[in-house]
């Protein structure tokens, strides 16, 4: 099943739209071997299986956004048609509405996908939590290693000279 798409190719089509994980229709399409507007027309069909955290419609500014960080949906710049993103439980759901052996097998890879992203941003959320806790007690250290690096300095400056008797009348 690997040999569909590579999970590199999904992960490069999702994106982080209104702090959801979601792909765009049209690479849904290219990925289940169907037009986009087949795709849209079953969703259209099946509505009452798509409600708002499925699916939604993206904002203008939205889709300008994204032609300008990625440059494969250059064709999007000038459609006047705003397209949908599906998140996760949409995908999932898309798999029971267009019903081929391609669409289920790459909803399986999919998924897979948004799983393996899930884990990572996990991980990444632990290690980060560990780096502030690291920050904190190194904030801590810092002063005193600070008192440290000074009384080493007050050593090593040579000691003051004591003042020198002038030579000469003095009034």
């Amino acid at each position: 099943m690997g040999e569909l798409v590579p999970h590199e190719v999904i992960e490069n089509k999702i994106f982080m739209i209104r702090g959801h994980k979601v792909m765009i229709d049209r690479d849904l399409a290219e990925l289940y071997g169907v037009e986009t507007k087949y795709l849209n027309r079953q969703v259209r069909v099946n509505k009452d299986r798509f409600p708002a955290e499925f699916m939604f419609r993206l904002t203008s500014e939205e889709k300008n956004e994204l032609v300008q960080i990625c440059h494969r949906l250059e064709t999007m710049k000038h459609s006047s048609s705003m397209p949908y993103v599906f998140t996760e439980h949409g995908v999932t759901m898309l798999s029971s509405v267009l019903n081929s052996k391609r669409a289920i097998k790459i909803n399986i890879l999919i998924i897979r996908t948004f799983v393996k992203l899930r884990e990572i941003l996990s991980t990444h959320k632990e290690l980060a939590h560990k780096l502030k806790e690291l920050e904190g007690k190194i904030e801590k250290h810092d002063g005193e290693i600070q008192a440290i690096f000074d009384a080493i300095r007050q050593l090593m400056a040579p000691p003051p000279e004591p003042p020198k008797r002038r030579i000469g009348f003095h009034p």
